[in-house]
């Protein structure tokens, strides 16, 4: 990573590691001793496995829709590009700053980079369209379970409400600019210089030609899949429900391991919550409102001695093993880079 990556790396964990000491202070009492004598380490082990697990549908998802264009990636190139992802996501707001990774290490494989950036491209809108379905699954079903579990908490209600709403936008939007992708550029054009007029952008011109470009981008990655490689986006589905169940069941893991009933209903919709809004771009790698999210929202049905020691469990398995696992793997990518040089100036 760059000098300034390492040093917003360095902020995201600041943010995260004091937001959760006081979360931490305000939650742990004499009662957590009690609740910790309880802990089963195998349901915690189980947890870290599951989210190996997760990040191998990760792999084998972009694998199968790259191969559903013409493109043979091994398996362990794609885990190592999925793990090197986790750490540049780590820095950026959204997690949006692995897309470039994911790209770059496509293109490495031998995949052309206008093809290797339709099936990121793509990963994003299969990401939007799992949630959406999810969100809506939720809201059909659950939708009158989770309010009388929120009674009195009407904020919680509306937030979960609000998530699913603007994931649902945003799978409309994705929709209908596939039929009509000038439209999209010029809303885009007219939200940027809108923008503009209240608060001066400095670099206007470059931002409306990278809308340009991307909107292009976008809608060139659609037509190759719709095209050729149809059966990537059915894989793609199908491994993207995966990740995201096998992700959303962790906590359910630690639940138990910590002595407390596995609350599948509860954590499924908070999980789903959290999500939604870890994808707005609040701060690098989402530190902070993560743990503030699934504090608030574990509260309402967890005790509270315990939610902090599950929160930080939970991050520690999908923010901190993440970092390490991301470091250890852009090593072996620096290595493989070091070896290429080395035998070129031979």
């Amino acid at each position: 990573m760059k000098r300034s990556q390492w040093k917003w790396l360095l902020v995201s964990i600041s943010f995260s590691a004091l937001v959760m000491a006081g979360v931490l202070y305000f939650t742990v009492d004499e009662m957590t001793i009690e609740y910790l004598s309880r802990v089963n380490p195998l349901y915690l082990v189980l947890a870290v496995l599951l989210h190996i697990v997760s990040l191998g549908f990760w792999a084998l998802r972009i694998q199968k829709m790259s191969g559903s264009l013409g493109y043979r990636v091994r398996f362990r190139h794609c885990l190592n590009l999925v793990l090197a992802n986790m750490l540049v996501a780590a820095v950026t707001p959204s997690q949006a700053g692995g897309e470039p990774v994911r790209v770059h290490e496509l293109y490495r494989a031998g995949v052309p980079v206008g093809d290797a950036t339709a099936v990121v491209i793509m990963e994003r809108i299969l990401d939007g369209i799992a949630l959406g379905a999810l969100g809506a699954f939720a809201m059909l079903f659950l939708g009158s379970y989770w309010s009388s579990l929120t009674s009195g908490f009407s904020g919680v209600s509306l937030m979960m409400y609000a998530a699913w709403i603007s994931v649902t936008l945003f799978v409309l939007v994705f929709v209908y600019s596939v039929k009509n992708p000038d439209h999209l550029k010029r809303a885009l054009k007219g939200l940027s210089r809108w923008i503009d007029r209240h608060w001066r952008l400095k670099r206007l011109e470059h931002l409306l030609e990278t809308i340009d470009c991307e909107v292009d981008n976008f809608n060139e990655g659609l037509v190759k899949f719709v095209n050729h490689g149809k059966s990537g986006l059915v894989w793609g589905l199908l491994f993207t429900g995966l990740f995201w169940f096998s992700e959303f069941a962790i906590a359910s893991l630690l639940l138990v391991g910590l002595g407390q009933p596995p609350f599948l209903i509860e954590s499924f919709v908070v999980q789903l919550v959290i999500a939604i809004i870890m994808m707005i771009p609040l701060t690098p790698g989402s530190s902070g409102v993560a743990e503030l999210s699934a504090t608030s929202l574990y509260s309402l049905f967890i005790p509270s001695s315990i939610v902090g020691v599950f929160v930080l469990l939970w991050r520690l398995i999908l923010y901190y093993l993440n970092i390490l696992l991301g470091l250890l793997s852009s090593l072996v990518i620096v290595r493989r880079e070091y070896l290429a040089r080395a035998k070129k100036r031979r």
